[in-house]
């Protein structure tokens, strides 16, 4: 699916990095001698200079890079994050760590993932109660803690 993007960053496209892929890496795009310094517990938004024109019916999804986030523990915040078809501002990520030590966002750091994917708009029908199911209401835990 075509996808239009305006790349004010000095990095090539994000792309595929195998066959099977699903999702393609962002890289963070700083001024080339600025880093951002990511304290435990706190949160900083990342510049990308990216911009996409996403097809109706699609949304853009944020994510955090597993490898990323196992070695150094830094995730997207609010993952997945929502990029609307309707957005055309810059994308930015919220990244947390969440180690005990400091981290270091450097300029060309491939911060998080990208996943396209449709979006189906639901149209709501208001009614008074709702078929039964063998589940029900059970919620969090209700098959058992393992």
């Amino acid at each position: 699916m075509k996808v239009k993007i305006v790349n004010k960053s000095p990095f090539e496209l994000p792309q595929y990095e195998t066959p099977g892929a699903a999702a393609f890496d962002i890289r963070a795009s700083l001024s080339k001698d600025m880093s951002v310094e990511i304290y435990p517990g706190e949160t900083a938004l990342i510049d990308t200079d990216l911009y996409v024109e996403l097809p109706p019916g699609t949304e853009l999804q944020i994510r955090s890079r597993s490898g990323f986030a196992a070695k150094h523990k830094i995730i997207v915040l609010n993952a997945p994050g929502t990029i609307d078809s309707d957005y055309r501002g810059q994308i930015k990520i919220i990244l947390m760590n969440l180690s005990t030590k400091p981290y270091l966002v450097s300029h060309g750091d491939r911060i998080a993932q990208g996943v396209l994917a449709p979006c189906i708009k639901a149209e709501w029908e208001e009614v008074s109660t709702l078929s039964d199911t063998e589940r029900g209401e059970g919620g969090f835990g209700h098959t058992g803690i393992n």
